[in-house]
């Protein structure tokens, strides 16, 4: 895709995003879930190989920081992945498309996952598994920032370096808040860019709403027996004035008016027109 088709469908995935939220007339975590569209963007539009194909001809993606399901399955949509149908049972009772990821590799979302550190972990074993069985696929996962207080997510990027996965990519949405609050406040790395270069990484650091920047650090290729991190500085509900760095809208409802006003602001910003 052209960076112009990206910026198209990211705007269409934002779209989408407001307006399942406000049609299953529910509680959702919208910020986090604005907060990394582009990169989804850039991942299902340009990088990610394979779609559809059988589990060894894929490369995977695992949503570490579940509570943003709602970007991804918004993605998903766009792409023709989940039919409109499907999309129209989002927090329905029964429904597979949830606050947060549930299995389903047919449709590519490969893990379920809801305690935060899950997704990473599990992410790393498929790549340790892809190396040993000498398979072809990477696997890209994305992290969030309440997320990196987890113990489990340091050992589970400190066993991917200890076993050379250079197959292996982590994105940091750094959105730098979480339920709590302001990351800062809550527990602050002094800097995540040395943090994971400490832990054995290759890592670029990039405004994760530019999508030539996204673009240049995905494709990148990996050095040898070295895995891939990439710190993406978000804002928490990019894209719309009253949600930006507003933690309130970590999980929330959308009113009438707040959609009506989201949604003018999206076509008034016309991103790729």
């Amino acid at each position: 895709m052209t960076n112009k088709e990206l910026e198209k469908l990211a705007l269409a995935i934002r779209k989408r995003v407001l307006r399942m939220a406000y049609e299953c007339n529910d509680n959702v975590h919208m910020g986090g879930a604005l907060s990394m569209v582009d990169i989804l963007a850039v991942l299902y539009g340009e990088v990610l190989r394979g779609i559809g194909k059988p589990y060894e001809e894929r490369d995977k993606f695992i949503l570490s920081k579940g509570h943003g399901a709602l970007a991804l399955f918004a993605t998903l949509g766009e792409l023709g992945i989940l039919s409109e149908e499907r999309l129209s049972t989002y927090l329905a009772d029964g429904s597979n498309l949830c606050a947060h990821p549930v299995m389903e590799p047919e449709i590519g979302i490969e893990s379920s996952n809801g305690s935060l550190g899950q997704g990473i972990s599990m992410a790393v074993g498929m790549a340790l598994s892809a190396k040993r069985k000498k398979r072809d696929y990477q696997v890209y996962t994305i992290i969030g920032n309440g997320e990196s207080n987890e113990g489990m997510v340091w050992e589970a990027l400190a066993s991917a370096a200890q076993f050379k996965l250079d197959n292996f990519t982590v994105i940091l949405d750094h959105n730098k808040f979480q339920n709590d609050g302001a990351s800062e406040k809550v527990m602050c790395y002094p800097d995540y860019k040395e943090c994971l270069q400490a832990f054995g990484y290759h890592v670029d650091e990039i405004d994760g709403h530019n999508i030539p920047q996204i673009q240049e650090a995905l494709k990148n290729a990996h050095a040898d027996n070295i895995p891939k991190a990439i710190v993406a500085n978000t804002i928490k509900g990019y894209g719309i004035s009253f949600m930006e760095n507003d933690n309130s809208w970590h999980h929330r409802r959308l009113t009438q008016n707040n959609y009506e006003q989201a949604m003018k602001e999206l076509d008034e910003q016309g991103y790729g027109d």
